[in-house]
């Protein structure tokens, strides 16, 4: 029955596309596409903060603190399960797989990714995997959009454009933050947005902030009321906050990946891994409870009136009113907090980045100001540190500063901390891009040859393939003929530079029309001269693994027209420097989302 009715609001849809113009139909397709995000992000959020109220419930009656311990272990293990029995044994995790299918896959995503990020983030975050539902939203709001453009035969740039509308509908349902929706799907994850897209994206994301705030309990959402007046004389300590959460996001990054790196290193089966790796999560769990899950609601209680809270039924529930003692603890879990979400994801769990950065900047903003304000040096808002905290590592660690601004300024209700999270964003992401070159995300495509940046050139370049453009057809001569064959195969094509390659095809030389105009028309030198003789060494070659960056750069450092292409040690072909521009046009045209 339900089949039959998602049939006929399919045909209706079908119906209106052929009323509509495009544009009205993109219009309104944003808008189904932003409440598909919203409902998915409301199964998720719920069934999160479900579990962790029950999980609470039942530390708070019977006080054992090692429920939240077994709880992980069964979600990853549940994860691992899913995956190799119903997903085909495999899932894309983070947010990196969009940009790589935007550049490399046509904007095409599986279907399966419409509903795989929804069950296994569940079942790990859900369960209490130390981890952020917010990356595995962002891709199914990318895969809803996606397919939806799929089933209704939408062009390459409609694809994409419905992909930012996922994404931007993603997150601003996640947040109730629709202009950090936008600014992350055009920030983070779009590789060029012309003016005229933003207004689809934006009715997404307003659409999915809505459907969320309408159906979605305020409670699971993580927002503040309670921030105190910006204070200018605070400005050098926003300053050092910077400084401190800059080089934390740095520490996160290369951590997370190394905890990740290593168990994909493990020679173990899925569920031995799954098993070592949540076992280990559940000691971390049970000595820093406020590591289960997406930790929300602990970020609340730092900046509540009673941070204290955050020590009940835990090891160290005697020391609740030492202030000394909860700094030490939050220090402690904001230290160890990277190794948790390595060991969720690493392990076989599916999760984001997201939320552990929100978690780490505020435990961060906290720490730093309790620490003054506990020296005796000065009485620092504790609150307002605690939440632009969480702008400083989202914009050190994703390298996006406009979205962290705008994020924290919508989930504290206005605007009034807008200087110091301009300030601490900016001097994050300043020193997390000068030891990290790439986000935490496009790390991983970098180091695959498949580097995303904020360089307009470089990524478009990163997505054409180098095999497209050369030309192996090319006439080749050998060092020991004479120049007459040279002449007889200018004579008959329209060939200007030619290989020269030995028996073993290895290139030795190339002889260009250019260098031997002088001599084709003396009978005698054409007829006694060696190709050997005239041939010059390439200025440069070029790899038939180099990427288009690489081929374009030594185009520029080079100054010729072609350069010659070498495979295996072998000749291959040439690469001529018209025909790569003209690929980058094509490219640009087609990937320029208007």
């Amino acid at each position: 029955m339900l089949k039959k009715y998602f049939r006929r609001f399919e045909s209706i849809i079908a119906m209106l596309q052929s009323i509509l113009t495009q544009k009205q139909f993109i219009f309104m397709s944003s808008v189904l596409v932003g409440i598909s995000c919203a409902f998915a992000v409301i199964v998720l959020k719920t069934f999160a903060h479900s579990v962790f109220s029950f999980a609470t419930y039942i530390n708070g009656i019977l006080k054992l603190s090692f429920i939240n311990s077994i709880l992980p272990i069964i979600g990853i293990l549940l994860t691992v399960f899913v995956v190799k029995r119903v997903l085909g044994g495999t899932i894309e995790k983070g947010t990196s797989q969009i940009l790589y299918t935007v550049a490399k896959k046509a904007s095409i995503i599986p279907k399966k990714q419409m509903y795989a990020q929804i069950i296994t983030s569940s079942l790990t975050v859900g369960l209490g995997g130390s981890a952020g539902l917010e990356s595995p939203i962002v891709v199914t709001g990318a895969a809803f959009g996606s397919n939806y453009a799929q089933n209704y035969k939408l062009p390459y740039k409609d694809r994409t454009l419905l992909i930012g509308c996922g994404v931007a509908a993603g997150i601003a349902a996640a947040f109730n933050a629709p202009i950090a929706g936008v600014l992350f799907a055009i920030e983070v994850l779009l590789v060029d947005v012309s003016i005229s897209a933003f207004t689809p994206i934006m009715i997404s994301a307003a659409t999915g902030a809505l459907v969320s705030a309408i159906v979605l309990d305020e409670n699971i959402l993580l927002n503040f009321k309670q921030q105190q007046t910006f204070d200018y004389h605070n400005i050098p300590f926003y300053v050092l906050l910077g400084v401190l959460t800059g080089f934390i996001a740095v520490y996160y990054a290369r951590n997370f990946q190394r905890v990740e790196h290593y168990f994909s290193k493990l020679k173990m089966s899925a569920y031995k891994k799954a098993l070592f790796g949540s076992s280990m999560l559940a000691i971390l769990i049970f000595i820093f409870p406020t590591l289960f899950g997406e930790g929300y609601e602990s970020i609340k209680t730092l900046s509540e009136s009673d941070p204290g809270k955050l020590l009940d039924n835990t090891l160290f529930e005697s020391f609740r009113n030492n202030q000394w003692v909860l700094l030490l603890f939050v220090g402690c879990t904001m230290m160890v907090k990277v190794f948790a979400s390595g060991l969720t994801i690493g392990s076989g769990g599916n999760g984001g980045n997201f939320a552990p950065s929100l978690f780490l900047g505020s435990y961060i903003g906290y720490f730093f100001s309790k620490f003054i304000s506990l020296t005796g040096l000065t009485q620092l808002p504790i609150s307002n540190f605690t939440m632009v905290g969480m702008a400083g590592i989202l914009s050190g660690l994703f390298h996006a500063p406009l979205t962290a601004i705008f994020l924290i300024a919508e989930i504290t209700g206005g605007y009034s901390l807008m200087i110091p999270l301009m300030i601490v964003s900016s001097i994050s992401f300043a020193i997390s891009k000068r030891f990290e070159k790439y986000s935490l995300d496009v790390k991983g495509l970098a180091q695959k040859g498949h580097a995303f940046t904020s360089n307009k050139d470089s990524n478009i370049l990163s997505t054409l393939e180098i095999d497209s453009i050369i030309q192996t057809d090319y006439l080749t001569v050998s060092p020991d003929e004479h120049l007459s064959k040279l002449v007889d195969y200018i004579s008959h094509s329209n060939q200007v530079v030619f290989a020269v390659i030995n028996s073993d095809s290895e290139l030795v030389g190339i002889v260009h029309f250019n260098d031997i105009r002088e001599i084709i028309f003396n009978v005698y030198r054409v007829k006694y001269t060696l190709i050997k003789d005239i041939m010059k060494t390439p200025p440069a070659t070029i790899s038939s693994i180099d990427s288009m960056e690489t081929v374009m750069n030594k185009f520029e450092a080079s100054k010729v027209a072609f350069l010659p292409v070498i495979k295996n040690g072998k000749y291959y072909g040439f690469i001529s420097k018209s025909i790569a521009l003209e690929a980058y046009r094509t490219k640009l045209k087609s990937m320029t989302i208007e």
